[in-house]
């Protein structure tokens, strides 16, 4: 049932990116429960989701989703911590929240050989924190796959994690070229056909041509005034 349900769900996510593929009905909405916050705040938290155009239902734990003001911005398998203040911001905070629920995507579907070679594609210096020397935050590739994720699925105007320049984390790839790859990985059976998906994925072109160090300074602001904290290797914001 579960081989079905990640199928199906992949499917939906190739759709979005290559047109006439056919699939069963898309699944969305997500596995969650919220705790703490104004009935307002958990709101846009469920608004922030439901504008994305991906599938969340594919994360197959239930997340459990915390606000609180002065909360770190950040996650851990089956968790994510809000800052109340954040959701306050309305639908600038959108985009934010789906990158922390895209973590649960790193989190609950990928391995570590998969992430490894992720981290080359998406132009990241280390896979995420704690895993060797301190990088700036768009150095992470998994930072790189949770805010191009956020973007590729939400493309507006209001998504505060919107790319001003190619080094953007949220520009790793380009939202056709992301959501391809994303749902052909997502269909992948086991570690093996991911790692071959990543394979044949670079084969056909270079994946990241751009400096991933260089993070035009719009979106970094905006981003680091929405949401900012101490970093352990534990939690990724």
């Amino acid at each position: 049932m579960l081989r079905a349900l990640r199928a199906a769900l992949a499917c939906a996510l190739i759709t979005l990116a290559v047109a006439g593929t056919a699939c069963p009905a898309r699944a969305a909405g997500g596995n969650y429960v919220i705790d703490g916050g104004t009935p307002i705040q958990q709101e846009e938290v469920r608004s922030a989701l439901s504008a994305s155009a991906f599938p969340w239902s594919i994360v197959p734990r239930q997340v459990q989703i915390h606000i609180g003001a002065g909360f770190t911005t950040e996650s851990t398998t089956g968790q994510i911590w809000i800052d109340a203040n954040l959701l306050d911001m309305g639908s600038f905070s959108w985009g934010l929240v789906q990158h922390e629920y895209a973590h649960q995507v790193d989190f609950q579907l990928l391995n570590d050989a998969t992430r490894s070679a992720l981290t080359r594609v998406l132009g990241g210096g280390a896979w995420c924190w704690g895993a060797g020397p301190d990088l700036d935050h768009a150095e992470y590739g998994c930072e790189r796959l949770a805010s191009t994720l956020a973007w590729s699925y939400w493309q507006s105007p209001d998504n505060a994690l919107r790319p001003r320049g190619q080094g953007d984390e949220s520009a790793a790839l380009t939202p056709a070229r992301f959501k391809a790859l994303l749902g052909a990985l997502l269909k992948a059976e086991s570690a093996t056909d991911q790692l071959a998906t990543i394979g044949s994925f670079v084969g056909r072109a270079p994946a990241v041509t751009t400096s991933p160090a260089v993070t035009s300074a719009p979106a970094t602001a905006r981003r680091t005034a929405a949401a900012t904290g101490t970093r352990t290797p534990a939690r990724r914001a």
